[in-house]
């Protein structure tokens, strides 16, 4: 909703602290912001694959289970075939063996076209890789957070914030602004321009100029329009 980041690392400490297991949802995380989570001693994630992974809807999902737990044959789980080590997987045993990896949590075999554009997605990551992807984002996020706060001054306006943390290190490339009065109104002025944005009830447009495909002009022009209509707050 914020489109704030949290640091996992510290959490994931806190969490084994006090004797917990630290797992984190990472759908908007992954493919948007640096993740290091073996590093930060993770002991499990989950993610989508669709959103900023590009993979298209009904896309295969994603899991991280930190390898100190991969081995772990009494760890409880829910089980699928798929699962099961591939040395023996098809000779239907009664015994369930996981293979010894984040593989082990599989529960079945994953749609071929969906594996296709998903592979296709992630081969452009690895061309390009996330670290000039977080560069450009984080750019590009403070250039449409600075033209706003510049731009939009129509005193009779829509009043809008920002709710998203103004720390590059603790957002991706989601800027979540805040409509202090007639929210919905005013997305559907912004849709009817032709900006593909995200309602989020009661009074929250989250906008993503996301490093992959969009560019600084697209930006600007944004920017531009909100500045017609609006009146930045603080």
């Amino acid at each position: 909703y914020t489109g704030q980041a949290f640091d996992m690392a510290l959490i994931s400490k806190a969490a084994h602290k006090v004797g917990a297991k630290a797992g984190f949802d990472l759908a908007h995380a992954i493919g948007n912001i640096p993740l290091d989570l073996h590093k930060w001693n993770v002991d499990f994630a989950v993610w989508c694959t669709y959103k900023y992974l590009n993979s298209g809807p009904g896309a295969v999902g994603g899991a991280f289970v930190h390898e100190k737990h991969a081995r772990n044959k009494n760890l409880p789980r829910l089980a699928g075939w798929w699962g099961h080590d591939e040395k023996d997987r098809f000779q239907m045993k009664p015994n369930f063996r996981p293979t010894p990896t984040a593989e082990g949590w599989q529960l079945s075999n994953a749609q071929i076209f969906n594996m296709i554009a998903h592979k296709a997605s992630l081969e452009i990551f690895d061309e390009v890789g996330m670290k000039p992807l977080v560069k450009k984002s984080r750019t590009m996020t403070t250039f449409l957070e600075d033209l706003i706060k510049t731009q939009c001054r129509i005193e009779t306006g829509y009043k809008i914030k920002f709710i998203t943390p103004g720390s590059i290190d603790e957002r991706g490339c989601q800027l979540s602004i805040l409509i202090l009065k007639n929210g919905e109104e005013f997305f559907r002025k912004i849709t009817e321009a032709g900006f593909a944005v995200d309602w989020r009830s009661p009074n929250v447009i989250r906008v993503a100029p996301v490093p992959l495909y969009n560019t600084f002009e697209e930006i600007y022009v944004f920017a531009e329009f909100l500045s017609r209509y609006c009146i930045y707050v603080k």
